[in-house]
Formats: C-alpha cells, sequence, structure tokens
C-alpha cells in the first residue's frame, strides 16, 4: 500500500495535461480496390461473456473455451486444418500453464499438432495483436491461411492474482514512467477524468448507454451469429450436477440509468467519479478469427465475409493509459486512407467510461455510431480476447445495417492504444 501510496502521490493530472503520444510501425493491409493479396477474414466467433467469480464459465478453464471457438469456426468455414500456417492466440492473465494453454485448447479442438501455435500477451489488446500479426503474415507472403483469436478465464485467474510486486525491482521507484506501470487501472482512469474534464454524469450516461444497447441487442437476437454456445457442467442447489448450454451474455443488467448509477460511491479514489458502475467488468470468455489471403480463400471456396486494412498500435503516458484509442485510431485510418467520417461504426473498447468518452470527444465520433450493441462495461472485459470479441460483434453489426467501414480500438496497460479499420463485404 505504501509503494502505492507513493505512485498516486505524484500523478497530478490537470486539464492542461497534453499526452505524449509514440508510434509505432503501422500497418496498412489493402488498397481501396479490392486485389488478390488482400488480408479477408472468413469467419469471426466468440463464446458468451460471463461475469467473473460467479458466472457460468467460472469452473471452465480456458483450454477449453479454446477449443469452442476453434472447432466452431472450422465447422462454418469449412478449412481444412491442414492449410493453416498459423495460430496467435492473445492471452494476458497467464495460467498456470503458461502458453501451453493455447496449445492444449488446439489440440483438445483436435487441430493437428503440425499447424504452429503462439501465445500473445500485449495487454488488452492482445487479439488484435494476434490479428494483426496473422495478417502481417499473410500479407507478407510467409502463410495464406490464418487462425488468430483470445481467451481470459478472470475467475480462475484475477487480475492481481498474477502480479507480485515483491519480485520487481527496487530500481522501477526510479523511473517515474516505470514505477507509473504499477498504478491501479481506476486511477489512470482518475487521471483521464481530470485532465480532460470528464464529468461524473458523462461517464453515467455511458455506462447506462452501453447496457441500454446491450439489452436491446440481446432482445432483438443480434448476438446470436456471432456467440458459439459452450455446454459446461454446473453444480446445482441439492449438490447435483447438470448440464447447461451457455449462450447468452451475462453481463447486461436492465434497469441501469444514469441516476441510479450516481448513487455508486468512487471505487478508487475519495471524491473520485469511476465507480464500479461505469468501469468494464472482469469477465471470462474467447473468441477467434480466420484470416487468408483473398485469392486463397477463393481457391479454397472459403467464405470472404470482410477485408482486414489496417492496423495501428501507440505509446501514451502510463498515468493516461486510457487514452491510447484517441491515438491509435488515427494512423489507422490514415494506412487505410479513411477518415472518421467514413466509418459507420467504432468498437471502442469500454474499459472506463471516463477514456472511452475522451477518445469520442478526441476524434469527434458521433455517440450514435458508438459500440452500437453496447461495450465492455455493459457485456465485459475478458482482457486476452477483447480483440478478437469486438471483430466478432462488428461484423454482424455491419452486416445487419448494410454498412462498409468499423473500427475496433482499444486501451492497454502501462500505456498504449491499439486500432484496426476493418471493410465489409
Amino acid at each position: 500500500m505504501e509503494r502505492v501510496a507513493r505512485i498516486a502521490s505524484h500523478v497530478k493530472a490537470s486539464a492542461s495535461q497534453q499526452a505524449t503520444v509514440t508510434a509505432s510501425p503501422t500497418a496498412g493491409f489493402c488498397t481501396k480496390a479490392k486485389a488478390d493479396d488482400d488480408v479477408v477474414i472468413c469467419c469471426a466467433v466468440r463464446t458468451a461473456l460471463c461475469k467473473a467469480g460467479k458466472g457460468s464459465f467460472n469452473k471452465t478453464a480456458p483450454e477449453e473455451l479454446l477449443a469452442a471457438v476453434f472447432k466452431e469456426v472450422i465447422a462454418r468455414t469449412k478449412v481444412n486444418p491442414k492449410d493453416i500456417g498459423d495460430i496467435q492466440i492473445g492471452n494476458v492473465l497467464q495460467p498456470g500453464a503458461s502458453g501451453l494453454t493455447s496449445r492444449m485448447g488446439q489440440f483438445m479442438a483436435e487441430l493437428p499438432y503440425d499447424i504452429p501455435l503462439s501465445t500473445v500477451n500485449r495487454q488488452c489488446s492482445s487479439s488484435l495483436q494476434a490479428t494483426a500479426y496473422i495478417a502481417a503474415a499473410i500479407k507478407s507472403g510467409i502463410i495464406d491461411i490464418g487462425l488468430a483469436g483470445g481467451v481470459e478465464n478472470m475467475s480462475m485467474f484475477p487480475m492481481m492474482a498474477t502480479i507480485d510486486i515483491t519480485k520487481l525491482s527496487a530500481k522501477v521507484l526510479e523511473y517515474e514512467n516505470a514505477e507509473a506501470c504499477l498504478l491501479p487501472m481506476g486511477l489512470t482512469s482518475e487521471n483521464v477524468a481530470a485532465a480532460y474534464g470528464v464529468t461524473r454524469e458523462r461517464q453515467d450516461q455511458m455506462a447506462a448507454d452501453s447496457h441500454r444497447k446491450a439489452l436491446e441487442a440481446q432482445k432483438n437476437g443480434w448476438f446470436k451469429e456471432e456467440i458459439v454456445p459452450v455446454t459446461v457442467e454446473m453444480k446445482q442447489k441439492d449438490g447435483s450436477v447438470k448440464k447447461v448450454v451457455v449462450d447468452k451474455d451475462e453481463g447486461p443488467r436492465a434497469g441501469t440509468t444514469k441516476e441510479g448509477l450516481a448513487k455508486l460511491k468512487p471505487a478508487f479514489k475519495a471524491g473520485g467519479s469511476t465507480t464500479a458502475g461505469n468501469s468494464s467488468q472482469t469477465t471470462d470468455g474467447a473468441a477467434m478469427v480466420l484470416l487468408a489471403r483473398r485469392d486463397v480463400a477463393k481457391k479454397h471456396g472459403l467464405p470472404i465475409i470482410a477485408r482486414f486494412c489496417s492496423f495501428a498500435c501507440v505509446g501514451v503516458d502510463p498515468k493516461l493509459m486510457g487514452i491510447g484509442p484517441a491515438f491509435a485510431i488515427p494512423p489507422a485510418l490514415e494506412k487505410a486512407g479513411i477518415t472518421v467520417d467514413d466509418v459507420d461504426v467504432f468498437e471502442i473498447n469500454e474499459a472506463f467510461a471516463s477514456q472511452a468518452t475522451m477518445s469520442c470527444d478526441h476524434l469527434k465520433v458521433p455517440m450514435e455510431k458508438l459500440n452500437p450493441k453496447g461495450g465492455a462495461i455493459a457485456l465485459g472485459h475478458p482482457l486476452g480476447a477483447t480483440g478478437a470479441r469486438q471483430i466478432a460483434t462488428l461484423l454482424p453489426e455491419l452486416k445487419r445495417t448494410g454498412k462498409k467501414y468499423g473500427v475496433t480500438s482499444m486501451c492497454l496497460g502501462s500505456g498504449m492504444g491499439a486500432a484496426s479499420v476493418i471493410e465489409a463485404e
């Protein structure tokens, strides 16, 4: 606690504070005209998102969740596993078996051992980064077809359980930005709200809207196409075990209003504005995306539902971690050759309402284009799976509404942001 207090003491965000942003190499994967070497998306699916700790997946191991989405992608596309050149899986809270978990999930889905696999950890963008790695490998000719996805079971592997600050070098405290990496995410949310003037009222409004939109999407069946039903064994009150099919997100709460949320106490700082109600939920879930080179997809009769147009990742001040999307989206748009006005749907992760609101303000994103089926405040944020989950949620929405361009984006712990541009076909 002493160390956290010290960290918090030197963080003094003000409205005049400006973020220092460093852009890493961005990647553009397509031109305006369709081309044989385009990177295309053939399928994107996810499990339901279940509450960490007390939800339906609290006893379902990550490898089981992965196996379910692996199997579904193969079944929907009928891709020959022998044609898959690589697999990249995002996972942040490494389970006891570490990177082996993803490989075991591959084998539990009966995918052959001669498909190589790697586990990616770029914080909350891990499965988007995995998707970008596969896209880059396809674009460069290393592979023709690849799988990218992510998984997180925050019931079994909670956030703080994977961090042991006693094992860190004492010299970390000598470097301001290194020390800032230890800041609780909720305090970085408070910093963003203070620095950019995001009021508690606006944060609670975004949270209420997230639940409203998610509930509407559930009622209208808009999630059915993307969700893979998973059968789990659940212990009943009488001690018996019953098989249950999990196919519905557990996070959306009926009756959530701005007025009700306003009654919640700040969760991270006295007098603050970040609460349990306007922050993302901890969640269990998995998601998977199949990508291919366009001409190869055509040759093998694979469905083509979208183009993966571009990807960007940037660094920002770790004390203002949540602003990442505001600075990652512009280079991704530039690489894709489009502007904010061209984008029909923005899937910006609602890690906190403060940072999602700031990102929309900064980019002038119309709120009606933001997370039309709800975001992480309502649905949840399974860290390593969120990037692929956003793609799985975005594509059916573009199809349903007849729209063209979508953006997925999120902030990353330690001060980064990532974004992609996707074009529906």
